[in-house]
């Protein structure tokens, strides 16, 4: 409940912070103002992304089981609505263990496809970063927080590839890695690391790995393309890199854990992107507020149409989260 709480008051502070100073008669006015042609075209966009993101996680759990698209999809769907209904992102639980209840996939490892997802993520938008870096000059605060962030997947990512090694050396090398936890934790944890690396089984498969890599690839420039499409809404001809740079920053800002539905973290982090293109608060605070609405509407609508048939509670998510509760399994 703590963790609740610090998301949702950081998500009320960004809220405060997104709307201080601005004539809200003037945000309405630019709603009202959109192109509904671009605005339609966006929301189809935002659909196909639902369906890469199904396609990928299909690539990257295929290693360990092949799960049908319309099972992919419907989990992917309720997963990602789980994530925005959620505060701190504790969302992120609901894929692994829907996904388990329609394959013979573990709750360890298809968390550890999820990470390996986020990996994915990471080193593309990390690429893309590069790029936009070469392009234009970015504001120094924004290099150094995507230098963090990848950083912080390097970090993981040479976790990930020292434990497989050990792993891979024989079969008395990941207890000898188990043994370096300390006791409370030794017990808890030792029955599902292996579960957890079956999650990367991909990393040994070159075919859906490089699917997972395309797809990813395909993902963040569609995503880019959506965010082009809500400019134009607008009537905001910005330079073409915009919606990179946009896309970068926004995702710095729903990395962190506020309240559910990334409410206040994509609004402020939206207009801090804008303002880097001198657009008035007012106008950048609308294109925040119906491209925020559009994302979320699309998550949750899917979510919803797909929820009857993938039900869980809370509950469930907390159970299958605990170690030593044992591995759900179909």
């Amino acid at each position: 409940m703590k963790r609740w709480g610090i998301g949702i008051a950081l998500s009320v502070i960004l809220v405060y912070l997104s709307l201080r100073g601005v004539d809200m008669e003037t945000v309405v006015s630019g709603l009202r103002e959109v192109e509904v042609g671009y605005v339609i075209g966006a929301v189809l966009i935002m659909i196909i992304m639902q369906v890469v993101r199904a396609l990928r996680w299909g690539a990257l759990l295929r290693p360990l089981a092949v799960v049908g698209f319309p099972a992919l999809f419907s989990v992917t769907s309720v997963g990602f609505l789980a994530i925005v209904a959620l505060p701190a992102r504790l969302g992120e639980l609901a894929r692994p263990y829907l996904i388990t209840k329609k394959s013979p996939v573990p709750m360890s490892a298809a968390l550890g496809t999820i990470v390996m997802e986020r990996l994915l993520d990471s080193l593309t938008v990390f690429s893309i970063f590069l790029c936009v870096f070469a392009l234009t000059p970015l504001p120094p605060w924004l290099v150094r927080a995507s230098v963090f962030f990848i950083l912080l997947t390097a970090g993981v990512l040479a976790v990930v590839l020292f434990a497989l090694r050990r792993r891979g050396a024989g079969p008395g090398s990941l207890s000898r890695l188990t043994d370096l936890l300390p006791r409370p934790f030794y017990e808890r944890f030792r029955g599902i690391i292996g579960g957890f690396l079956d999650g990367f089984r991909v990393m040994r498969n070159r075919r859906p790995l490089v699917e997972a890599g395309l797809l990813s690839v395909v993902f963040w420039l569609i995503d880019a393309l959506a965010i082009y499409l809500m400019l134009r809404a607008f009537g905001l001809a910005l330079p073409p890199v915009a919606p990179f740079v946009i896309l970068i920053i926004l995702i710095i800002g729903i990395a962190i854990p506020a309240g559910p539905g990334f409410v206040g973290n994509w609004h402020f982090f939206c207009i801090l992107a804008l303002s880097l293109y001198d657009v008035p608060k007012a106008q950048a605070l609308s294109f925040a507020v119906l491209y925020h609405f559009l994302s979320i509407a699309t998550v949750v609508v899917l979510g919803l149409i797909y929820l009857p048939f993938n039900p869980f509670s809370w509950g469930d998510l907390k159970r299958a989260a605990d170690p030593g509760a044992g591995e759900n399994r179909p």
